[in-house]
């Protein structure tokens, strides 16, 4: 208030010196008073920036965290090209857990959350291009399955699809057929009533339909997937055939993996398990 009376005080004096003929060239009192009010307007629009750039201003002790997804990226030690391995923990607010509740992980999973990880991978595909692959697997596996894929994709071996089993609706059969590698789907051992490594994410199927899994059940031979009968005989040459002188072999045993296709009572040749 007291400002805006001591501006009308200034005018009228302004006035009335123009009005008594005062030396020298006077400013109008309407440019003086536009004038005034020009300066109040920038000063008030000086101030309007200075508090938005405060507010907007990231404190030094505080992080500028902008994930608010419940997502968060796991260390690494022995992943070279961390730009496209890597993985990712996650909690039930995130848009991860949203793709795979109530698929792979049902609703009478007895796996907890935390125990999960979510990995982003580059493979070579059978049209012989880079394509981008997700796993979700048990965190203990997590690093080991990020530095086998980054050596296989640097081989160019060939891996057609890599896809959470949550897009086959977490069927397994549906997923295989499909020749999809897959590890953490929260089920059962076929025939059995014991929980597959796969229900804890401590395994992964690589080209499910080349290596099938097949056992001797009542008499009959049971193959899944059903449509991988063709790669049952393993004399014979096909390509994608895991044995002990494949890649995968090597590399995912050199990490301490158990290979499905050592087994006695049955064989698992796309499986490799902790």
């Amino acid at each position: 208030m007291k400002r805006y009376v001591a501006i009308l005080v200034c005018i009228v004096l302004l006035v009335t010196l123009g009005a008594c003929g005062k030396d020298g060239e006077q400013q109008p009192a309407k440019e003086v008073v536009e004038s005034i009010k020009s300066e109040e307007i920038l000063e008030a629009a000086n101030k309007s920036k200075d508090k938005t750039t405060d507010e907007n201003q990231v404190p030094n002790n505080e992080p500028n965290n902008d994930n608010t997804t419940g997502e968060d990226r796991m260390t690494t030690t022995n992943v070279k090209d961390t730009e496209n391995f890597y993985g990712i923990e996650f909690t039930a607010d995130s848009d991860i857990f949203a793709r795979i509740k109530g698929k792979s992980y049902k609703d009478d999973c007895t796996v907890p959350l935390e125990d999960l990880r979510y990995l982003h991978v580059l493979h070579v595909g059978f049209d012989g291009q880079p394509h981008e692959g997700e796993i979700i697997c048990n965190k203990a596996i997590a690093e080991d399955l990020l530095e086998i894929f980054e050596q296989l994709y640097e081989a160019g071996y060939q891996i057609e699809k890599i896809k959470l089993v949550d897009e086959y609706n977490a069927e397994d059969e549906a997923s295989m057929a499909d020749n999809n590698s897959s590890s953490f789907n929260f089920r059962f051992i076929s025939h059995t009533t014991k929980i597959s490594k796969h229900g804890s994410g401590m395994a992964i199927d690589i080209n499910p339909l080349y290596n099938p899994y097949i056992k001797t059940v009542n008499g009959n031979l049971n193959i899944e997937p059903a449509n991988s009968t063709p790669y049952v005989d393993r004399a014979a040459d096909f390509p994608h055939k895991i044995d002990e002188t494949d890649l995968a072999y090597q590399l995912f045993t050199a990490h301490g993996f158990s290979w499905g296709g050592a087994w006695t009572t049955s064989k698992d040749y796309q499986h490799f398990e902790k």
